[in-house]
């Protein structure tokens, strides 16, 4: 078993201090980071500096921003797992057949992370890419994957921190969070209409492997047209159910 003892407290907080850089969060002072990490200024600014000094943030003199070299930590994962090798030339079809983007994200926390895609349009404000990562409660993979977890699980979730608007549409009250999160676990598939971004739909399947068990979410990124979002299902959910079960077939 691994203890406090065993760790190092300088490398677990120069992490923290990477993971307040998000989408959102792209540019931060000392400040900012601070009250995002929990760390006092004193220790933000010491890890800031430090990953300036390494290459792997930029500093203006205020703010500081992430550079590519970050990629490397996310990549190194990437290129350990199995599973975005194996999904790829699915998303590829699919996209290539479909006309839209799709998607594969893993939960990690409260967040999604993608972990292979196949854009055909940009549909969203800001690139998303493997490594990419966005809130689940609000995501349609997001709401796949939380739906294999227990309820308690997830109330815990949801309850960790505020749930953050990001449009008009989006959904903050965990009660009714959870109730999506029932819907979803009860029909095996879930649906978003602009509560991402406006102008986005996107439609989600879990990817199971043969025990039955949920290792991973399959998406597509669909613009908002005229048409209901329940035409989604109709148009869409074949064609992810069939990936499904090939993916199941192959995945141990």
């Amino acid at each position: 078993m691994i203890t406090a003892r065993d760790t190092m407290g300088g490398l677990a907080k120069g992490l923290a201090v990477i993971e307040t850089f998000t989408a959102d969060t792209p540019r931060q002072s000392i400040a900012e980071v601070s009250a995002a990490s929990g760390l006092d200024r004193a220790t933000a600014r010491r890890c800031l500096l430090t990953l300036a000094h390494l290459g792997y943030a930029d500093y203006d003199g205020k703010f500081f921003t992430l550079t590519p070299r970050v990629l490397r930590l996310g990549t190194a994962c990437l290129a350990t797992m199995p599973l975005p090798q194996m999904v790829q030339p699915w998303l590829d079809k699919l996209s290539e057949t479909l006309g839209e983007s799709s998607s594969v994200s893993i939960l990690d926390g409260d967040e999604i992370v993608y972990i292979a895609r196949a854009s055909q349009r940009k549909v969203m404000s800001i690139s998303l890419m493997p490594g990419s990562r966005l809130p689940a409660f609000c995501t349609s993979m997001g709401r796949v994957l939380l739906a294999a977890l227990p309820e308690t699980e997830v109330a815990l979730l949801l309850a960790a921190r505020p749930l953050q608007a990001r449009t008009e549409f989006t959904v903050t009250e965990p009660a009714e969070v959870m109730q999506r999160i029932a819907q979803v676990r009860g029909q095996g598939f879930a649906v978003i209409d602009q509560e991402v971004e406006i102008g986005l739909r996107s439609i989600a399947v879990p990817i199971l492997d043969a025990r039955g068990r949920v290792v991973a979410a399959l998406n597509l990124g669909l613009p908002a047209r005229a048409e209901a979002p329940e035409a989604l299902e109709s148009r869409y959910l074949p064609a992810l159910r069939a990936i499904q079960a090939e993916l199941r077939k192959v995945l141990r």
